[in-house]
């Protein structure tokens, strides 16, 4: 069963820049489609991005440009590059591993990490 730890959030100013890992354990994530997610206080948790197992990505319209999704199987690690954020990119981030992917949508499985969070200031 894979184990998914999140790190790299933190504090940043509007602008500003982070970069998100998710880091798997008991279980080579190789094989897995990958997706962030993020929920702010008070809303539903959305999609952020995905990556599939050939690495090909697909990103929520308000991130294009900004976010980067990557992969590294060798470290079994995932990654989510964040650039210009805003204030309204402020929420707590978590990946999910082995959902669905598809070119326009990414299915969430059961395997949520904790979640790591992110907090834009303006």
């Amino acid at each position: 069963q894979v184990q998914l730890v999140e790190s790299g959030g933190g504090l940043v100013q509007a602008g500003g820049s982070l970069n998100l890992s998710c880091a798997a354990s008991g279980s080579p994530i190789s094989i897995n489609a990958i997706g962030w997610y993020r929920q702010a206080p008070g809303k539903q948790r959305e999609f952020v991005a995905a990556i599939s197992s050939r690495g090909s990505t697909n990103y929520l319209d308000s991130v294009k440009g900004r976010f980067t999704i990557s992969r590294d199987n060798a470290k079994n690690t995932v990654y989510l590059q964040m650039n210009s954020l805003k204030p309204e990119d402020t929420a707590v981030y978590y990946c999910n591993a082995g959902g669905y992917y598809s070119s326009t949508h990414y299915s969430y499985s059961d395997r949520w990490g904790q979640g790591t969070q992110v907090t834009v200031s303006s």
